[in-house]
């Protein structure tokens, strides 16, 4: 059937560690990650106890390891971390459900919190479009905020609808591990929830 298109969350469905912390760890090494992490767990409480929302944390994250990095080197570096990190963080059997879509014919979209940069550089080459957070830029380097909201939640379902005409498939798949996927999953005749672990 050509008329089925499938939604796959990238983040602890696809991959079996968030990317965010496997990203960071990679450009700034882990004595970096855990250094910052300790300075920011204050806040981490915070964002447990519902206090800060998940972008704000998302943002506080980023500003820390990433603020004033030159895109072209932010960019080079994402691109070597799904060349030479991401691929031993993948799940074997996401891996298939996507290969099954797609030799069916259906369309297959990646919908991420993540941002796009270390994400979509991967989904090109298994050639499936990439919904993800976008970082805000400012003259040529990475802010560490996000333009417009994060891709998570409701978020997603908005993501989705902006790129796709969903009333012209028959029949939706959709792929998810988390609360900030229920509403994607909602959308789904057919939802997968921690299906591949």
């Amino acid at each position: 059937m050509k008329n089925v298109i499938a939604f796959f969350d990238f983040d602890g469905t696809i991959t079996a560690k968030d990317t965010l912390f496997e990203i960071i760890r990679f450009q700034k090494g882990g004595a970096a990650l855990y250094l910052g992490m300790a300075l920011l767990s204050p806040l981490l409480v915070l964002f447990k106890m519902k206090a800060i929302s998940n972008q704000q944390m998302k943002e506080i994250v980023l500003r820390l390891y990433f603020r004033n990095t030159p895109i072209e080197v932010f960019q080079q570096v994402c691109n070597d971390f799904c060349r030479l990190r991401l691929p031993s963080l993948l799940r074997p059997k996401a891996l298939n459900a996507i290969a099954w879509h797609q030799s069916e014919g259906h369309q297959v979209y990646i919908v991420t919190a993540s941002a796009e940069n270390w994400v979509a550089p991967w989904s090109e080459t298994m050639k499936i479009p990439c919904l993800g957070s976008i970082l805000e830029l400012k003259d040529g380097l990475v802010t560490g905020r996000l333009v417009g909201k994060n891709c998570n939640g409701n978020e997603k379902v908005c993501r989705i609808r902006e790129a796709v005409h969903l009333t012209t498939y028959a029949t939706i798949y959709a792929y998810g591990d988390s609360s900030g996927d229920k509403e994607m999953l909602a959308l789904a005749q057919h939802p997968g929830f921690r299906t591949f672990e």
